[in-house]
């Protein structure tokens, strides 16, 4: 039988700049293999294989994509055997705990032609300049629409009936955990739910809610207080000892988009764009936060306002994703001139040997 897949982002570009959650996603590993060298040495490439393998194998496997592009990866973590892999690289760069012991140093760099690296070091310079320029642009960008986006959520706040939306926690925890309380520790997992691409917004809910009996979806207005919601179910699901994967939004870490509860078999999340889900299957149920809460025509009172607020966020975060486009486009150069100055046949070696180290540990594991 094959393992599960499940894919997600563990950094992110956001209004506060790059983000990491990588510590959450690989502090509970017994063996961390830590992936160094260039653009276009691999990496993504050698993850994908292990990962592949692994999950041929029955093993279910965490797919950590990158933020700047989402078909890459920063990283793999095979929950089971408590290793995992990942990119070291600049901007997610992993400080060692206990090095050797845990963490240890895959040198993809050893494939590298230096002379021939040393021939386009003024290019690189260049290059490796115009996107990190083009990360800032974006983020200023982000940053800015940030500020428009507390705007928009003013509006709401202001027209909000908070005691419905505290009814709502009190009768969502009752639902969800009853009397229930475990005897033990809650495991707490933060990662994004979703991220701010060249492309766009990406996201994996249908893959990560893809077994999980009920999902509840929730709708509602910038600031109609669904990361509140969120962040209130959290805390009582972790002062009753459940599990908690705690997804943060790709915009703005600070908020929460989305919880699941796998011991429970409940999703419950964030539903609006960019993120806009509605319900496909038995069990899945609208929360709207608008109707519930919020004073009614509200939307036709501040109707122009919102119209120009709305304009001004989409037109910051289209600007932001031009420019991460633009370092994409700049690091797509580096990779062409590092693919070029790199021996594959060094970099198939390093794979294999570390899949061979891997796929020993797994079988100790089936023994057992």
């Amino acid at each position: 039988m094959k393992g599960n897949e499940f894919h997600y982002f563990a950094g992110g570009n956001t209004s506060k700049g790059f983000y990491s959650l990588f510590e959450s996603a690989l502090n509970k590993l017994d063996k961390l293999y830590i992936l160094k060298g260039g653009p276009g040495n691999g990496k993504s490439t050698l993850m994908k294989k292990i990962a592949g393998s692994m999950v041929a194998a029955g093993f279910d496997t965490e797919y950590l994509h990158c933020s700047s592009d989402a078909d890459s990866l920063d990283g793999i973590v095979i929950p089971s055997l408590k290793i995992g892999i990942v990119d070291g690289t600049a901007p997610h760069v992993i400080e060692p705990k206990i090095p050797g012991a845990v963490e240890e140093y895959v040198n993809l760099s050893a494939a590298w032609d230096t002379k021939q690296l040393a021939e386009n070091k003024d290019v690189i310079q260049q290059l490796s300049a115009e996107k990190q320029q083009a990360y800032t642009t974006a983020y200023e960008n982000y940053n800015k629409a940030l500020a428009i986006h507390d705007e928009w959520e003013a509006i709401f706040i202001s027209n909000t009936d908070y005691d419905q939306l505290d009814e709502l926690a009190e009768d969502l925890q009752k639902q969800f955990f009853g009397d229930l309380t475990l005897n033990k520790d809650s495991a707490i997992f933060h990662r994004f739910l979703g991220a701010a691409t060249p492309i766009g917004a990406v996201d994996f809910v249908p893959n990560l809610t893809e077994g999980v009996r009920k999902r509840y979806f929730l709708k509602g207005r910038p600031g109609t207080g669904k990361s509140t919601l969120l962040k209130r179910l959290a805390k009582t699901a972790k002062a009753k000892g459940f599990d908690v994967e705690i997804y943060h939004c790709g915009f703005d870490p600070n908020s929460l988009d989305m919880l699941i509860f796998r011991e429970l078999g409940i999703a419950i999340f964030d539903s609006t764009a960019p993120h806009e889900y509605f319900p496909t299957r038995e069990g899945d149920e609208i929360i709207d936060l608008y109707n519930l809460a919020i004073t009614s025509g509200t939307d036709e009172k501040y109707e122009s306002e919102l119209q120009e607020i709305q304009e001004a966020y989409k037109s910051s975060m289209e600007e932001a994703t031009v420019y991460l486009a633009k370092a994409k486009n700049a690091h797509e150069k580096l990779e062409n001139i590092y693919v070029n100055a790199t021996d594959f046949k060094i970099v198939d070696q390093i794979t294999t040997q570390l899949e061979e180290a891997i796929q020993n540990k797994a079988e100790v594991f089936n023994r057992l």
